[in-house]
């Protein structure tokens, strides 16, 4: 008997993440690692979960997620992004407080290219009259 399983690709910044939402009782598996030993920061644990908890299934699915690029900030990111689009596939009524929430809108900021001339992106060399 196979079980049945729910995948989302989700991306911010230069972090993707590939998550697959298994039945279970509410494990948190990121790269091998669980959650608290993968993300320091208390917040980063918070925006990971967000769609979980928004949508009242914290405990139902268990979370498998591969996640490389960008780093710790935007690999949370992309793991809310991942879970949201896999919970999506799960319950396509969950669709309505996804969206309202903003966790379906793949966020396109991402760094500004260096120019020529300056000395990063934006920032110039300093004038100088004489």
């Amino acid at each position: 008997m196979a079980t049945v399983q729910y995948y989302g690709t989700g991306r911010r910044k230069n972090a993707v993440a590939r998550v697959r939402l298994v039945p279970g009782d509410g494990q948190m598996i990121i790269n091998k690692r669980e959650i608290n030993d993968y993300f320091d920061l208390e917040t980063l644990k918070l925006i990971a979960k967000q769609p979980l908890v928004l949508t009242e299934t914290l405990g139902s699915y268990n979370v498998l997620v591969n996640v490389h690029g960008g780093g710790f900030s935007g690999q949370a990111g992309a793991i809310r992004h991942g879970i949201s689009r896999a919970l999506l596939q799960a319950d396509p009524e969950l669709r309505v407080t996804l969206k309202r929430a903003g966790f379906l809108t793949r966020d396109p900021r991402m760094t500004e290219r260096k120019k020529y001339g300056l000395k990063k992106a934006r920032r110039a060399p300093q004038f100088s009259k004489r």
